[in-house]
């Protein structure tokens, strides 16, 4: 199958490129990684006024979706960019929502589709931290059938990557919902929150794959560029072919949400597990041929190195979604 964005789509693409571009993110993300969320903030009022938000929110609640291709071009970039935040968390909040309906869906998912309010998400099956909890208007919590809206941001705990602040929420808190249909609603949101991060590794691992073959072009060794080297050559043509491969799993994916496919879980899990293992593989490579200068938090590629590796683990590590990648396999007598 050949899959292309329509015009409509890479316009947006596009646009998203270009305002980010011009949003100076390495800023926003040193001060969201102090506890300073106002150029963050800003970032994602811009965001929202591009209806980042409501692209996984039925149009009843005031969305546009759900559009898991739009939610894939979006989150690509997002990654390019390094933007900061629960950006995720609050989408899949949105799926999440949504998917339980009832008074909670009323009374937030309007908001978050408009980003009037931004929300993280702890899924008890998942781990037991919520990103950015501090930062946000509602801490979500799901273990077992139960939906709360949590108390308050709780114990913060380190992370690989000082601009993804990790909380562990105060237990207790208001009950929204109970029953079934939160588990089933817990699961799409976990798929959706797997979906995006898979597009968020693409968009870090080509942002760092672009500035090192920038690097490598300028940087000299006996009074020749490193980047004719042919081992730095093949290192480079390596990461390229593992994002390329990624891509059309990622798109693959969007469109098996979209049509609801039984075994779209499956294929996010394949498009995750690639997409963030070529993340990676990007980051190690930038840091590698970038010499002693890639170690130094000055440089602006260490937003982009420190996040490659959460982003792989993020909402599915390498082994849990080939498991799932496997079982999916097997339930369907393979694809």
């Amino acid at each position: 199958m050949r899959f292309l964005l329509d015009e409509e789509q890479r316009e947006f693409a596009r646009s998203l490129d270009g305002m980010l571009a011009a949003s100076d993110t390495p800023s926003a993300v040193r001060a969201w990684a102090a506890g300073d969320h106002g150029p963050g903030g800003a970032l994602w009022d811009r965001l929202a006024e591009a209806g980042v938000f409501a692209l996984a929110v039925p149009g009843e609640y005031g969305g546009v979706g759900p559009l898991p291709v739009e939610v894939a071009v979006a989150f690509t970039e997002s990654g390019r960019h390094a933007v900061p935040g629960p950006t995720v968390e609050t989408v899949a909040a949105g799926v999440l929502l949504a998917g339980v309906g009832g008074p909670a869906a009323g009374e937030w998912l309007p908001a978050l589709a408009s980003g009037a309010a931004s929300a993280t998400l702890l899924l008890a099956d998942h781990g037991p931290y919520a990103l950015d909890a501090d930062a946000v208007d509602a801490v979500f919590t799901v273990a077992g059938d139960e939906l709360r809206l949590a108390p308050g941001p709780g114990e913060l705990r380190v992370s690989a990557d000082p601009a993804r602040r990790l909380w562990r929420p105060e237990p207790g808190g208001k009950v929204l919902a109970t029953g079934p249909r939160v588990r089933e609603a817990a699961g799409r949101a976990f798929e959706w929150a797997s979906f995006a991060t898979a597009a968020q590794a693409l968009g870090t691992g080509e942002a760092l794959l672009r500035d090192t073959v920038g690097y490598v072009k300028q940087r000299t060794q006996f009074g020749t560029a490193v980047g004719s080297f042919q081992a730095v050559k093949h290192r480079l043509a390596d990461v390229l072919i593992g994002l390329e491969f990624a891509r059309p799993l990622l798109y693959g994916a969007a469109l098996a949400l979209a049509e609801g496919a039984p075994d779209a879980g499956a294929q996010v899990a394949a498009a995750k597990v690639t997409a963030g293992e070529a993340g990676y593989a990007a980051a190690r490579a930038a840091l590698q041929l970038h010499g002693a200068v890639g170690y130094t938090q000055e440089l602006d590629l260490s937003l982009w190195l420190r996040r490659a590796r959460p982003l792989r683990d993020a909402w599915g590590t390498p082994g849990a979604c080939r498991a799932r990648v496997l079982a999916g396999r097997d339930r369907t007598g393979g694809w």
